[in-house]
Order: structure tokens, then sequence, then C-alpha cells
């Protein structure tokens, strides 16, 4: 007897995604939309709204400087300065 043909039975439902994350809800007027429409296609991937936002934010975030740690001299000299101030 012939080994019977294998069915890989359909999955329903979405896809998993990388987990539920906290729902923000924003309303953008027409000239950020559209600015925003511009960037998306400009895009190789061409993202949807959502994904392009979260893309724009993480660039965003990646680009600011952390702060500098202050040098003693510089808490030095900020310290004299103040007390002439206040003198």
């Amino acid at each position: 007897m012939a080994k019977s043909i294998r069915v890989n039975p359909k999955k329903r439902g979405r896809p998993k995604t990388t987990g539920r994350g906290q729902l923000i809800g924003i309303r953008l007027h027409k000239p950020l939309l559209a600015a925003l429409d511009a960037w998306i296609a400009d895009q190789e991937s061409a993202p949807s709204r959502p994904e392009a936002v979260r893309r724009l934010i993480e660039h965003a975030l990646a680009t600011v400087a952390p702060p500098r740690p202050v040098k003693p001299e510089s808490r030095r000299k900020s310290a004299e300065l103040a007390g002439r101030a206040i003198e």
C-alpha cells in the first residue's frame, strides 16, 4: 500500500509579532501626513505608516547624543564663578 499524502493544515489567524506593545494613537494634519507619505515613497521597502513612524522614531532616538560627563576642572571653575557672582 502506498503512503498517503501528508497534508499541512493551514494556520489560522495573524502571525505572531514581536509582542504586544503599548498602543499610541496620534493624529497628523495633512502637511505632516503628506511628508510622511513622501518619506515612505522614497524607501525601497515601502513600509506601512505605523512601521514608518516606528523607523523614524528609532532613527531620531539613535541620533541623540548621550550627555557628556562633567570634568572635575569644569566643576571647580563653575563653583568659582558661582561664588564670585554671589559675592
